[in-house]
């Protein structure tokens, strides 16, 4: 779920952006500029320094680096040395709050996102059990955004994907030259997203994962949905 709310026309440049996300995700605060030696980048979850970057490489560090003692964030924060963007992996509903970002140059700039994490994490796994010819179809955990990239893998292998502006999309041997584990019973729904398996077979059994990239100019959040099926029947 996105969700923005500031003066601006898209957050882009506002005082304030209100990011809504659920528990699980990644999220990404941009700060819509270039680094160089002369900006001062420094983030604030709450009031307490969790990041900085600046020219002077000693003086970049994430959470317990830049506060002894605070591991709120440990291993979950990255930091974007091209442009000084945050990304929290992993969020949990104590990441809940306002995260400030302060960046200190000949102009000197100030913007809080607010983001408010809830509901339950979607990357727990939805079992499914089918006997050997059904179909099974897995759903996205969200209703599909116009500018979402949605790309779906088998145990790790790239099986289907579809992009916001409809140009790339592809399922099994046109993602991955060569696989032609599923050819012809992949069906990728242009709306939803929803990827279809039709004529199960027990080779089919395994883990299918869908990552979900909601882009937007002043953040974007990746969520990862993940299915395990089982196909039973000689």
């Amino acid at each position: 779920m996105l969700t923005v709310s500031s003066p601006g026309a898209s957050g882009v440049g506002s005082d304030e952006v209100s990011v809504s996300v659920m528990e699980g995700d990644s999220v990404t605060l941009n700060t819509g500029v270039q680094t160089n030696r002369q900006q001062d980048i420094r983030w604030y979850y709450n009031d307490i320094r969790i990041a900085q970057i600046n020219g002077d490489i000693n003086k970049t560090c994430t959470d317990v680096q830049c506060n002894e003692g605070n591991a709120r964030f440990r291993d979950r924060l990255k930091l974007d040395h091209q442009t000084g963007s945050l990304t929290i992996t992993n969020i949990t509903n104590t990441d809940s709050g306002e995260y400030t970002l302060k960046i200190f140059s000949s102009s000197d700039s100030e913007k809080i996102f607010s983001v408010n994490v809830q509901g339950v994490s979607a990357a727990e796994i939805d079992e499914a059990k089918k006997n050997k010819g059904e179909s099974v179809t897995f759903d996205p955990p969200v209703a599909r955004k116009p500018d979402d990239v949605m790309t779906w893998y088998f145990n790790n292998i790239h099986i289907a994907e579809i992009t916001g502006d409809l140009i790339d999309i592809c399922t099994d041997v046109q993602c991955n030259e060569g696989n032609e584990r599923f050819r012809d019973r992949l069906k990728l729904d242009h709306q939803t997203g929803s990827l279809t398996i039709t004529n199960t077979r027990n080779t089919d059994s395994g883990e299918y994962t869908l990552l979900i990239i909601s882009n937007n100019s002043s953040f974007s959040i990746t969520r990862v949905k993940r299915f395990n099926l089982t196909v039973i029947g000689e």
